[in-house]
């Protein structure tokens, strides 16, 4: 009898230390997963801004001409962060990892700003990988969205939110947005990212609608929404 309660104890033993060892495991990719890909992701991101400034002080076209694959400008989300995003071609979750956002060439085509007339619907991550809409959650009707390109600042305000839709739901990103009330053609934003927070079950979703331009001056004055 001792000898099996013996051969008991080491059993508990050993499979209490694996539950350890496998807690710490998890424990250690969970720190990766949303600690060490921001840090990662923040360091690449901040290098490809530097290059699209860079790049700005040395051309002198305008926003349309610009090279999309560098990226086409800057997001300003007062109420998510006081970081700008950069904003690049498509929604490859590979380039998205950069900690980037990116306007969607497919299912539906993404208009950009200066079109005149559009949806100019954008992905980004939430959690991991820079999750630059990690706080989507915190934008309220009546909040400023801007985008700054190299001549131009869009100021845009949001009129809708959905906090929760199916990852299928691509009506979200038409040209006009009926789903957030909208029945006419309009210089729209659209923000989608994974939600609930740490998943990617379903999508949320901010509509906003532009109702302003302003021209950028030599200093590059922020709009007063930024201020």
């Amino acid at each position: 009898m001792a000898r099996r309660r013996g051969g008991l104890a080491v059993v508990i033993s050993v499979f209490g230390e694996l539950l350890i060892t496998a807690g710490v495991v998890l424990g250690l990719f969970v720190v990766y997963s949303l600690w060490w890909t921001n840090v990662v992701a923040d360091r690449e991101s901040a290098r490809q801004s530097e290059r699209v400034r860079d790049n700005w002080l040395q051309r002198e076209t305008g926003p349309g001409a610009l090279d999309t694959k560098d990226g086409i400008g800057f997001l300003h989300v007062p109420a998510m962060s006081d970081r700008e995003v950069l904003v690049k071609k498509g929604t490859d979750p590979k380039e998205l990892n950069d900690g980037i956002a990116g306007y969607y060439t497919k299912p539906v085509p993404s208009a950009l700003p200066w079109d005149t007339k559009g949806n100019f619907s954008l992905a980004a991550h939430r959690d991991g990988h820079g999750a630059k809409f990690h706080n989507i959650h915190k934008i309220e009707d009546g909040d400023p969205i801007v985008f700054e390109t190299r001549d131009t600042w869009y100021v845009y305000k949001v009129y809708k939110r959905l906090p929760e839709t199916s990852k299928y739901n691509v009506e979200v990103l038409d040209p006009v947005p009926r789903e957030s009330g909208k029945k006419a053609p309009g210089r729209y934003i659209t923000l989608t990212t994974c939600t609930p927070i740490l998943t990617s079950d379903y999508r949320y979703i901010v509509w906003g609608e532009l109702v302003r331009e302003q021209k950028v001056d030599d200093k590059r004055t922020r709009p007063r929404e930024l201020l």
